[in-house]
């Protein structure tokens, strides 16, 4: 195994064979992290976990594949996506006439419903049905509700702010064109800035364990999110000129944990241009089993 190596691991057999059961058809790399990082879970008895990354980076295909791998381990892993916590449409409009405009636009924090994530995951550790929403990225708003059986063993959250710190600097100048035409006073900066340091930083506390998947830049996180549109229903996708005006709303944040997640992160996951793993560190390193 490639990853292990670069972890300076030597895989287990119950990391193999897990590996060897995993979707074939899913990129190896991920295969073979997503084996690693249950086996490290399960070992140290990790309850809730957060994946956090930039756009594109593969967070949903990371966490299907740790749902199948908890099978293999005979561990019930749910994973839920911040973005099915999106507030809807309405209450982004909302937010816009009364907060700031670019509150309409889904993905920074203060366009999330944390709290009801937040008891979703706390509910999921026990018996009983959760209902959690499912949020319709074409349509922009929520689709509706599934329910989930309770008594999971580990609840992991994915999405791209998941443990985003707070600002250390100040956050007075512009950083792009999105901040200076539409933000040229603050208003909008200092609104996320302040829910990141309030609900979303409770949020960040409930995880015990934290990945983080560390893009090479914003180039390429703005090329695979077009790539990801590409995907989508021709009637849905945005232009490259619309991906680029959407990630800049991204932009400060991610800059930011691009600079500070890499030394506080339980697991950094280094991706190339490539879309590949080109490094792996464990501040806890898994045991052989």
């Amino acid at each position: 195994m490639r990853i292990a190596g670069l972890a300076g691991v030597v895989p287990s057999e119950a990391v193999r064979r897990c590996y060897r059961h995993l979707d074939a058809e899913a990129p190896d790399d991920y295969r073979q992290l997503a084996a690693l990082l249950v086996d490290d879970w399960c070992r140290r008895g990790v309850a809730t976990a957060g994946i956090g990354g930039g756009q594109g980076v593969g967070k949903s295909t990371l966490g299907r594949l740790i749902t199948e791998a908890g099978t293999v381990f005979g561990t019930r892993v749910e994973v839920l996506s911040i973005d099915d916590f999106y507030l809807t449409k309405e209450e982004r409009l909302r937010l816009a006439e009364t907060v700031h405009p670019l509150l309409a636009t889904r993905g920074p924090p203060g366009t999330h419903a944390v709290e009801r994530l937040r008891d979703a995951m706390a509910a999921l550790r026990q018996p009983g049905l959760v209902e959690v929403p499912c949020f319709d990225k074409g349509k922009d708003t929520r689709s509706g509700f599934a329910r989930i059986d309770g008594g999971v063993d580990v609840v992991v959250l994915e999405g791209w702010c998941v443990g985003a710190p707070v600002a250390g600097l100040p956050i007075d100048e512009p950083i792009n064109a999105l901040e200076r035409e539409h933000d040229g006073d603050g208003r909008w900066r200092r609104h996320v800035e302040a829910v990141l340091a309030g609900p979303y930083a409770k949020l960040n506390d409930d995880l015990e364990t934290l990945v983080f998947l560390k893009v090479p830049g914003l180039a390429a996180v703005r090329r695979w999110r077009l790539q990801q549109e590409g995907e989508r229903p021709r009637d849905q996708r945005l232009s490259s000129a619309e991906v680029n005006r959407f990630v800049a709303h991204y932009e400060r944040i991610t800059r930011r944990m691009l600079g500070m997640l890499p030394s506080t992160a339980d697991v950094v996951v280094e991706l190339d241009d490539d879309h590949r793993v080109s490094g792996l560190r464990f501040r806890t390193t898994p045991s052989r089993r």
